[in-house]
């Protein structure tokens, strides 16, 4: 749970893009497109609807002429290329009417509880040109654009869970397919993905080749609104984790391969091989991250064969790979769990959680106190009277409500600080546990302002991956770590930063076309090859 490993992360078959087209496949899902009204250039509305889990579902998607002056990735852009909503349900004219004139607005419109995912899409202007252009022209587009780009538009938001109106988690939480996390965002990505295609069909009157066509994924563009999450809610942290850390125990403890899992292996290793050739990015930090990953990845992969003939050849594995860096550590842990679905797939069931752990104001405070020494270690180790381990701040902003990071130092805000100062508040409890004696209760009567510290503390002991075990607000602390651990568990891959606060990257790239889903889970770290 250090920032260091946390932003080396990978997606693996665990990641909740491929629980979703798992769970499309097993239930026959079938995209239908009901409506289409497209002007010749490309803008109007569709509806695609699907039945997922006995509940139809449908995408309203709303492509807009904008302005060039007017496209910007920033969460402060007010129009868009297109808009989106995910409805419950299939939408009469009098609601496509509705969202015709809301969707398109997004913070600013209105909305319903049959409205259960808002998001919105700026085209890559370049490739979408060329691919309609090609098109047009009886050709197929440049394929190493398409493998370059990857994506014809980007979404710069899918809100779900009440967000502007929209309806709240407890609609959809018990309904099968869309219980675990995030499966109703990652549904509308993967419906977005094959508007996108269909919109560059149409405008340039032609089809596209299905290998191009599944090579073009999503982008996204993802800043420090997303890094606060992890924090705010460290039960569904610690059980994503714990879901993660399960299966790899159960793979490891594997004592023999069959020889197809010891070639499929071999064949997924030589993917990754390619797939990090193909990951090339502008961040020179990240690219010699990259290339340090290719070299070792190329020491590790020969040894492969003798490994996997050894005992428990999967554990030997991770083992050998603990001197390489902690990148490549991280994919070789998504890599050993790929080829085990029938071991571990039924684990993504318990990523969700339930009810929040409530403090047990019956605790004694000696109890507390040797929790903290047990568990927090961490947090008790930071010296903030070295202005550098509190250099930044957290705070909302006024305008968009968004999370920011400021410096303390240099910027005014910090009496606006949100209380992502994890580290310390712990040791504030420390400080004025040190004398306490009694119970909890009566402790925290007299100090409340320890309340969130002292429950923090009690829920390590049932939820070990609780909380992230870095000082979050010391001048070393990048939320791009942050970032990059959820989006590898939404199945993002090709991380592509543009500073250490946000990045771009793709989704459902290889993933099955809306016309595929009998074959809907072999796209783990998906290669080009047009």
């Amino acid at each position: 749970m250090r920032l260091e490993r946390m932003g080396s992360m990978f997606p693996s078959r665990l990641s909740f893009l491929r629980s979703l087209t798992r769970r499309l496949s097993a239930d026959k899902a079938v995209v239908t497109r009901s409506v289409w009204q497209m002007d010749p250039d490309g803008f109007g509305h569709a509806v695609y609807s699907l039945t997922l889990g006995g509940h139809v579902y449908s995408l309203v998607a709303f492509s807009n002429k904008l302005d060039p002056d007017q496209r910007t990735d920033r969460v402060i852009a007010q129009a868009w290329d297109a808009a989106f909503v995910l409805y419950d349900g299939v939408p009469d004219m009098a609601e496509i009417q509705r969202l015709s004139e809301n969707a398109p607005k997004q913070e600013a419109g209105r909305f319903s509880e049959r409205d259960l995912v808002l998001s919105r899409a700026n085209k890559s202007v370049r490739l979408f040109a060329e691919v309609t252009k090609a098109l047009r022209e009886g050709r197929q587009p440049d394929a190493k654009m398409v493998g370059d780009i990857g994506y014809l538009m980007r979404t710069t938001a899918v809100y779900g869970n009440g967000k502007f109106g929209i309806a709240d988690r407890n609609v959809i939480a018990d309904r099968p397919g869309l219980e675990g996390p995030f499966a109703a965002e990652m549904l509308t990505v993967w419906l977005i993905r094959g508007f996108t295609h269909d919109l560059a069909e149409h405008v340039g009157g032609a089809t596209l080749d299905r290998a191009l066509k599944r090579h073009l994924g999503i982008g996204n563009s993802t800043g420090l609104g997303m890094a606060p999450f992890l924090v705010s809610h460290p039960e569904l942290l610690n059980n994503w984790m714990m879901v993660r850390e399960t299966a790899l125990a159960r793979v490891r403890a594997v004592r023999v391969l069959s020889r197809a899992q010891s070639d499929r292996l071999v064949v997924l290793a030589e993917r990754v091989a390619r797939h990090l050739n193909q990951w090339t990015v502008p961040d020179e930090s990240q690219q010699a991250r990259i290339k340090r990953l290719r070299q070792h990845w190329a020491d590790l992969a020969p040894q492969l064969p003798d490994l996997l003939d050894q005992p428990k050849p999967l554990d030997q594995l991770i083992r050998v790979s603990q001197v390489l860096s902690v990148e490549c550590q991280e994919l070789v842990v998504s890599l050993v769990l790929e080829p085990f679905g029938d071991l571990i797939d039924g684990l993504t069931d318990c990523m969700g959680v339930g009810a929040g752990v409530p403090i047990d104001p019956r605790m004694d405070v000696a109890d507390l106190r040797e929790a903290m020494q047990r568990d927090c270690a961490w947090a008790l180790g930071c010296d903030f009277d070295d202005p550098r381990e509190d250099a930044q701040f957290w705070y909302v902003s006024e305008e968009k409500q968004e999370p920011r990071l400021g410096s303390r130092y240099s910027e005014a805000g910090s009496e606006l600080e949100s209380p992502l100062d994890t580290a310390r508040q712990i040791q504030h409890l420390a400080q004025d546990l040190r004398h306490a004696d009694g119970l909890l209760a009566d402790f925290l009567r007299a100090y409340p302002q320890h309340r969130s510290a002292a429950r923090r503390v009690q829920r390590l002991a049932t939820h070990p991956y609780a909380e992230i075990r870095d000082n979050l607000i010391c001048e070393r602390c990048k939320p791009i770590d942050m970032l990059r651990c959820k989006l590898s568990f939404f199945g993002a891959a090709k991380f592509d930063p543009k500073s250490d606060r946000w990045t771009r990257i793709t989704l459902a790239q290889g993933a099955p076309l809306h016309d595929e889903l009998d074959d809907a889970d072999d796209w783990w770290l998906p290669v080009f090859e047009p």
